[in-house]
């Protein structure tokens, strides 16, 4: 599929996705957001991806929500030049959330694991894009931002009131979700938001080492491993996470590639050759 808004690769079974509009900080418009939610949507349908890494073209990750064009300038539409405000509920409208939205729904759904390549700011929608994704590695001079309630909106949006507490805890996320504080890159490390923080000049290495060393599992292990880790993430009791982690174990145990990992390392102490069966 060829995409307007979004620049997309395929090297050695790893998908490199890249938002692709620079001179607007790869802010989000409406078009971009159908484009994402297809390519997200259309993962479980080519498995020969095994792996995804997200990143933005230029200085920035995502700068947001493209407001400009993302909404007309019509009375009854929000016109931020004139200072105007919806002048009434249009539940058609609500759609346009539910879309956004349904990205890190799918992101979320998709059996890929996703790395998250950051640079520059990750604001707002940006920020819970970011989040959507597996592991977050970042440039030092990067930064995240909840974005919304600097603009007089609610800071819950693309799943950041889910993602947030989960990364970090409650209180800090009510801290950073309350003030729309800028967080930079070593302290978004240091309280688990991201899972390092390199030299700017070293992440694109830091992304390509650890995508090699995730390629060491085998891809239907890795799908699995995806599929558990966020199923008991909420989990209503360890009883039945167990369940879901034994049944898992059962599954890759018959598999192909099972067989190939334990012949390679334990036997022929060689790295595996998988074929996904």
């Amino acid at each position: 599929m060829e995409y307007r808004n979004l620049e997309f690769d395929i090297r050695d079974h790893v998908g490199w996705l890249t938002l692709n509009r620079p001179d607007h900080g790869n802010a989000v418009s409406l078009e971009m957001v159908q484009e994402l939610r297809q390519f997200f949507a259309g993962l479980e349908q080519d498995l020969d991806i095994r792996i995804v890494v997200l990143r933005g073209a230029g200085k920035h990750f995502c700068t947001g929500l493209d407001l400009m064009s993302s909404f007309g300038s019509g009375p009854s539409e929000i016109n931020p030049a004139a200072g105007l405000a919806p002048s009434r509920f249009d539940p058609r409208g609500c759609r346009i959330l539910w879309d956004f939205s349904d990205v890190v729904v799918k992101m979320r759904q998709a059996p890929q694991p996703i790395v998250a390549s950051m640079t520059g700011s990750a604001l707002g929608a940006g920020m819970g894009i970011a989040l959507a994704c597996d592991i977050r590695l970042a440039a030092r001079s990067a930064r995240l931002n909840v974005g919304a309630p600097r603009i007089g909106f609610s800071g819950g949006e693309m799943g950041m009131s889910y993602f947030l507490p989960r990364l970090i805890g409650l209180s800090k996320a009510a801290e950073y979700m309350y003030t729309a504080r800028w967080i930079d890159a070593p302290t978004a490390e240091r309280i688990g938001l991201i899972s390092r923080a390199v030299p700017d000049d070293q992440l694109a290495r830091a992304t390509e080492d650890l995508v090699q060393e995730m390629l060491n599992v085998s891809p239907f292990a890795l799908r699995m491993t995806k599929e558990v880790l966020y199923a008991n993430v909420d989990a209503p009791s360890l009883e039945q996470a167990a369940k879901l982690e034994n049944r898992t174990q059962l599954m890759c145990g018959f598999t192909q590639d099972a067989m190939e990992a334990i012949r390679a390392v334990y036997v022929e102490k060689r790295r595996p050759v998988y074929q996904d069966k």
